[in-house]
């Protein structure tokens, strides 16, 4: 089964840390997603650029406005994601524990399962 698993964290303290300390904590994410890829368990990855660079699109009703930022009321900001392809939802927790070892500080993570749909309409 695919899980999503969610990556927020602080931006401010993540956009603080100096270049070895990103490369230290990329270092680390690498090793648990190198290990997933060669157990044919990891689906797309990606980091998302900081909040100042979205755009929202928020709809009340019918009406719909473009936003600059996600201007999010947490204190966490969604900063990226992984798509596993696991047996269990422990499976995807245990991998879950793995980034959060690989990332210094707080952070929390989301694991959500997938459904994919394909140009055919079928879901997966």
């Amino acid at each position: 089964m695919l899980y999503a698993i969610l990556c927020y964290n602080e931006e401010d303290v993540i956009q603080a840390w100096s270049k070895e300390e990103d490369d230290a904590t990329m270092e680390r994410l690498f090793a648990v997603t190198n290990r997933l890829t060669s157990e044919s368990k990891l689906g797309p990855v990606a980091r998302l650029l900081p909040t100042t660079a979205a755009t929202t699109l928020r709809k009340n009703g019918k009406e719909k406005f473009v936003l600059d930022g996600p201007f999010a009321e947490t204190k966490e900001q969604f900063l990226g994601f992984y798509v596993v392809d696991v047996e269990t939802l422990n499976d995807a927790i245990a991998i879950s524990h793995e980034l959060a070892d690989a990332n210094p500080g707080t952070g929390s993570y989301e694991i959500r399962p997938l459904a994919v749909y394909v140009p055919d309409g079928r879901t997966k």
